[in-house]
């Protein structure tokens, strides 16, 4: 496990380099609400990603050069061998045109020959990174996008922070939690800016770690003074909360808690009785699930508590016979009323969420004539 500790200029160094393989890390379970597996891994939305607009571009670029695809990259080819100089326009379309792993070398040699050419001019220009990364997320190739990545020889050419963003999602969604850690690692290495989102996939792979060394990763990342610009998100916040727990650090995880405005949230809903157990809180806890349990009407919302969180609160109370009874009926109404969630508190803190202007596209696509199934405004036209 890689530790990080603070430097004197406030940037993060590797302490231990000694990391087991991705894949075969077993998270020590705390509690029967620690599922590792079975989460929608997914961090970062549409809008950050831009997988869409980037398979978009492919099917333009295809469009463009259609029938001549081969010979263009036999003219790549040729220019490779001849040690020609490549245009940038040349690796911006290979990007667009590669479709298979095979193909994906002849990307990778045009890069490192790229990058040799114009590693001296690279500053400010167009970014090759992201596309890149998308790229290999399209593909499944993520190993590709790690290798060139931690390239030294490619300092430099992932220069922006939306790059390795993006390949940390891919390992995270995968399930490559330690070499996402080591991604982000790499990215503090070159000094490459921490967005918002760099924030939020540092502690999600934290949490998904679950280890002491993981702990003092995020205890060290909150102390950072990079970290003052950047306003936590929501999401960001309850990765915090959550680790806070499974890692028994039960003062940090309500501090980072009480900093949540109220909200009418099943993962808020699910952190408060978590916490309450683990102060052992108990009264406060069967007031706050029968108050939910009471709630009858369609104007406000039902709070909705996890199966496992449940049961990780039921084994709090065993030991309390007098508390353990009236949990029972309270958990009864609740089941008989939906309000017992079959996902697990680890399923809805990786659910993606929907990107911005979400609801708007979803009325958008609402209005269409039943008729035709054609938009709405289209369909009055050609009537």
């Amino acid at each position: 496990m890689a530790a990080l500790v603070v430097g004197t200029s406030g940037r993060l160094l590797r302490k231990a380099a000694e990391c087991p393989a991705a894949g075969r890390l077993v998270a020590d379970r705390v509690g029967c609400w620690n599922c590792l597996q079975g989460a929608k891994r997914y961090l970062l939305t549409e809008d950050v990603l831009q997988l869409r607009k980037f398979q978009e571009k492919k099917l333009e670029n295809e469009y463009k050069i259609y029938g001549q695809k081969d010979e263009f990259f036999r003219t790549v080819e040729k220019k490779l061998a001849n040690n020609t100089l490549i245009l940038r326009t040349e690796l911006i379309n290979l990007l667009y045109l590669c479709q298979s792993k095979n193909e994906m070398e002849l990307v990778k040699r045009t890069i490192y020959r790229y990058h040799e050419e114009n590693r001296n001019r690279a500053f400010g220009e167009f970014r090759f990174g992201p596309i890149f990364m998308r790229l290999c997320y399209e593909l499944g190739l993520e190993a590709v996008a790690l290798e060139l990545i931690k390239d030294q020889t490619l300092n430099g050419f992932f220069g922006d922070y939306t790059s390795f963003n993006i390949l940390m999602d891919m390992l995270f969604e995968k399930g490559h939690f330690e070499d996402a850690l080591n991604v982000l690692l790499e990215m503090d290495r070159e000094n490459v800016r921490f967005s918002q989102d760099t924030y939020l996939l540092a502690f999600a792979i934290c949490y998904k770690l679950n280890s002491p060394e993981s702990w003092k990763i995020v205890n060290t990342l909150l102390e950072d003074k990079r970290l003052r610009g950047h306003e936590l998100s929501r999401r960001t916040q309850y990765f915090i909360v959550a680790l806070g727990l499974k890692q028994n650090d039960f003062l940090k995880a309500q501090y980072y808690f009480s900093q949540l405005q109220p909200t009418e949230s099943i993962v808020y809903d699910n952190l408060k009785i978590l916490l309450l157990a683990a102060f052992g809180n108990l009264k406060n806890l069967l007031q706050t699930l029968e108050k939910a349990s009471k709630i009858n009407t369609y104007f406000v919302r039902k709070p909705n508590f996890c199966k496992d969180v449940i049961i990780a609160v039921r084994e709090k109370l065993e030991l309390d016979p007098d508390f353990i009874i009236q949990f029972e009926e309270i958990v009864t109404k609740l089941k008989v009323s939906g309000q017992i969630n079959e996902l697990t508190l680890d399923d809805l803190l990786c659910e993606v969420p929907h990107p911005k202007g979400y609801k708007m596209q979803l009325l958008k696509e609402t209005k269409r004539s039943q008729r035709t199934l054609q938009p709405l405004q289209s369909f009055l036209l050609s009537d």
